[in-house]
């Protein structure tokens, strides 16, 4: 079990370290973004997706436990990068596009795919499954407040 987290973990940041490296994005002008009044929690933001993606990483471990190096398996492993890229995807996508609405449709994607992931990991382990229910959960409440946002920042012309 050990083996296969520190393998997962460690492409997870690698790949998750390349992408923003391939993508920049423009931070200064996100955080001028008006926020809701309601949006108090911000600051637990990182944290929460710490959390989320260690569970991640949990689960596409547990998932490679319970069926090891299967050609299944290693399509699995293909779909877990791609959820993360699609919620990676998400602050490169709005700030090169400086449009807050294209963030929340990345957001939607990323939970649609998310949705699709746990579907078909859930068949294989119930645990893996229930590892991603987390981002499940997150997702729409994230989308929700990017969508919040952009009706506060209609997009530059």
């Amino acid at each position: 079990m050990i083996t296969a987290w520190l393998t997962i973990s460690i492409a997870s940041f690698g790949g998750g370290f390349a992408f923003n490296k391939l993508f920049p994005s423009d931070y200064k002008w996100f955080m001028r973004l008006r926020r809701p009044r309601w949006l108090t929690f911000e600051k637990a933001i990182p944290v929460i997706w710490i959390f989320i993606f260690l569970c991640g990483i949990t689960s596409a471990s547990a998932l490679w436990i319970a069926q090891p190096a299967t050609l299944n398996t290693w399509l699995l492993m293909a779909s877990y990068a791609i959820v993360e890229f699609a919620i990676l995807s998400y602050t490169p996508v709005m700030t090169r596009l400086r449009n807050v609405r294209a963030g929340a449709i990345a957001g939607a994607i990323g939970f649609i795919l998310g949705i699709v992931l746990t579907a078909q990991v859930w068949q294989i382990s119930s645990l893996a499954g229930w590892l991603l229910v987390p981002y499940l959960l997150w997702s729409p409440i994230g989308t929700y407040v990017t969508w919040v946002m952009a009706r506060l920042n209609p997009p530059e012309i």
